[in-house]
């Protein structure tokens, strides 16, 4: 796939790639904190195309080749104690750089997946710009609440250090990262670990962006208001053994929005590892045919909850 580039306006340009065939419906992928749209894996994107999407994947600001900022950088302290004078910019922002590509390339509304950071800004997308947004999924992200979705605390340090340079220590950082975050009950791809890493490093490697961002979303604050005005039909999905974004983050975000299900995956932590692909993508198929009013049935006002069956854990 070749990469583009797009003026969203407000000063910031979004690199971006597409996949399968711009006559369907467009799903938007939006990753998280200091990760590049490589993350989304090509064969995870491809796979959703044969399922009748255009897949579009872009680098947030301050990641991979889209427009960093290059300001002040937040220090350890302020961001321990979710200063918000530390940010830069908030997740409203950055939703509005996702409004703005759909809105340059003609593309709304989209359905919205965003993962973890990514499901923080698709969910602000999904409130504030709703027209903009025909589906959501929300994956292992929550609503910004203190009391939900809080991180173990022996996670916090490793979040806060800074990558050593050169670019094995890099892919090697990423490999103690995910093992310490990644799933407990699943089988896990060291391999695509080290394949993200390897090919983020060579498109980025600013240690300051996943810095601002997380500034981002400690400025924002408790985002569940906010997230109640959610109309879109959506999707949340969390794993029973995520330590950076703990399981009752997923809840809170489901029970948050109007008829919103929620899918529990036994044993995934902070990461979407291959084996439970085919079922994700099923469950993101049958939410847009729901949302495209291909579907008879509608959504209770009540969350309602499920677990993606056949896996281990």
């Amino acid at each position: 796939m070749s990469e583009d580039f797009c003026d969203v306006g407000r000063g910031i340009t979004l690199c971006y790639e597409t996949f399968g065939d711009p006559a369907d419906p467009t799903a938007l992928l939006i990753m998280g904190l200091g990760m590049q749209m490589v993350a989304w894996q090509e064969d995870f994107c491809l796979a959703l195309a044969d399922r009748g999407f255009h897949v579009v994947r872009f680098d947030n600001r301050d990641a991979g080749r889209s427009t960093h900022l290059h300001g002040h950088t937040p220090t350890i302290p302020q961001l321990v104690t979710r200063s918000r004078h530390a940010a830069s910019y908030t997740l409203a922002d950055m939703a509005a750089d996702a409004a703005g590509l759909l809105r340059e390339l003609e593309l709304a509304p989209a359905h919205v997946i965003g993962a973890s950071m990514g499901g923080m800004i698709a969910q602000t997308l999904a409130a504030r710009h709703p027209g903009k947004v025909r589906s959501l999924v929300s994956i292992m992200s929550n609503t910004g609440s203190p009391w939900s979705g809080r991180p173990s605390p022996r996670l916090i340090p490793m979040l806060l250090r800074r990558p050593e340079e050169g670019r094995e220590a890099f892919i090697a950082s990423a490999e103690g990262v995910f093992a310490a975050i990644g799933s407990t009950g699943l089988p896990r791809d060291p391999d695509d670990v080290r394949a993200v890493a390897a090919a983020s490093y060579e498109r980025d490697h600013d240690p300051g962006g996943p810095a601002r961002q997380l500034a981002a979303i400690t400025a924002s604050g408790d985002r569940t208001r906010e997230v109640r005005a959610i109309s879109a039909p959506t999707l949340v999905v969390h794993g029973t053994a995520d330590r950076l974004v703990a399981y009752s983050g997923g809840r809170a975000t489901a029970r948050a929005i109007t008829g919103a299900r929620l899918m529990r995956i036994r044993g995934m932590g902070h990461d979407m590892p291959r084996v439970i692909w085919p079922g994700l993508i099923d469950a993101i198929a049958r939410l847009a045919d729901q949302a495209d009013g291909r579907f008879k049935d509608r959504p209770s006002q009540q969350a309602r909850s499920s677990s993606l069956s056949g896996l281990p854990g």
